[in-house]
């Protein structure tokens, strides 16, 4: 797994992201000058690519983090009730102040999000029988418990279409002046390669952190921070991605190991390329018409987790 092999992928898809649509846009147009293909270009295509990369990147880097301090390899914030708790948020900040800014909708669906995580992480500690698949079924159901929640409060306020377009991860609607809150995951991905080594040792057990002299609660507690707020403005942005989380991080794992310092760059630009391939892919497979990004990573997602599944149970046996 060369690194500048993954950049060049990553730059070829990009590319080609920029150019498909149903505009027909070429390099010579913007070279040329052609103002309406170059207003198109900066306002929908640029912008797009940018909160594609923003949420593959963070939505990686959020499920390794949860990964390495829960201790297990099939949680993320799609199987650790986080994104189910920011969905809430929304809804109550839809039903609340129906014009709340982006901004504040970020801040309470945040809140939302950093309970249900913490909640589940505690949930997490009491339980006794760890294993591997059991742990994030019991989030599944937690998440699924939440979500129900959800969907009883957004039917009772005639909401139920206005849920349905926060679940389903879509790009499709990203423009210039509704996805900037994506900026505020960079220095977030930041503290996390700063804060790389910590988790690492965090996610050997409190007892061995503390005998290293780690501040093993608030080493958590920061993790917790990043990726709620990280799972926050990519669901504010573009709605729920499954599946980035938990699968890439594992894909990168079985390659390069557990070591997040080592392993962060991998699962950043392996989560960027992934998310890439199921966008290119839902824009061209029904041309001139797509598929949102939230059903082609979930159908393409689940057939590499159950096979990363079975095959974590197969040597595990």
């Amino acid at each position: 797994m060369k690194k500048r092999y993954l950049f060049l992928l990553l730059m070829l898809l990009s590319i080609i992201s920029l150019f498909i649509g149903v505009k027909n846009i070429t390099l010579m147009d913007l070279i040329n000058g052609k103002q309406d293909k170059i207003m198109i270009f900066v306002i929908s295509r640029l912008p797009r690519l940018i909160s594609i990369l923003f949420a593959g990147i963070g939505m990686s880097i959020a499920g390794l983090i949860m990964q390495q301090i829960s201790k297990n390899k099939f949680v993320s914030p799609t199987t650790g009730a986080t994104i189910d708790s920011a969905q809430l948020g929304i809804v109550i900040c839809l039903i609340v102040m129906p014009n709340m800014s982006i901004l504040h909708k970020t801040i309470i669906a945040f809140i939302f999000s950093l309970i249900g995580t913490v909640f589940f992480m505690k949930i997490l500690s009491k339980l006794k029988f760890k294993n591997i698949v059991f742990v994030p079924l019991v989030g599944i159901m937690f998440g699924n418990i939440i979500g129900a929640i959800t969907e009883y409060i957004a039917y009772r306020n005639d909401l139920t279409q206005n849920l349905g377009a926060w679940m389903q991860g879509d790009f499709s609607m990203i423009i210039k002046g509704n996805y900037e809150i994506l900026y505020i995951t960079a220095p977030l991905i930041m503290l996390a390669y700063l804060y790389a080594n910590k988790f690492t040792i965090a996610g050997m057990g409190e007892d061995f952190s503390l005998n290293l002299g780690l501040n093993y609660k608030k080493v958590v507690n920061i993790g917790l921070v990043i990726i709620s707020l990280i799972t926050v403005c990519i669901v504010v942005t573009a709605g729920s991605i499954p599946y980035i989380g938990l699968i890439v991080p594992n894909i990168v794992s079985m390659f390069k190991g557990d070591n997040i310092k080592e392993n962060i760059f991998y699962t950043a630009i392996v989560g960027a390329i992934f998310i890439l391939a199921c966008d290119i892919f839902g824009r061209i497979i029904i041309y001139p018409y797509e598929i949102t990004i939230g059903l082609t990573t979930g159908v393409v997602g689940s057939i590499i987790f159950l096979i990363i599944l079975f095959r974590r149970t197969f040597n595990a046996a």
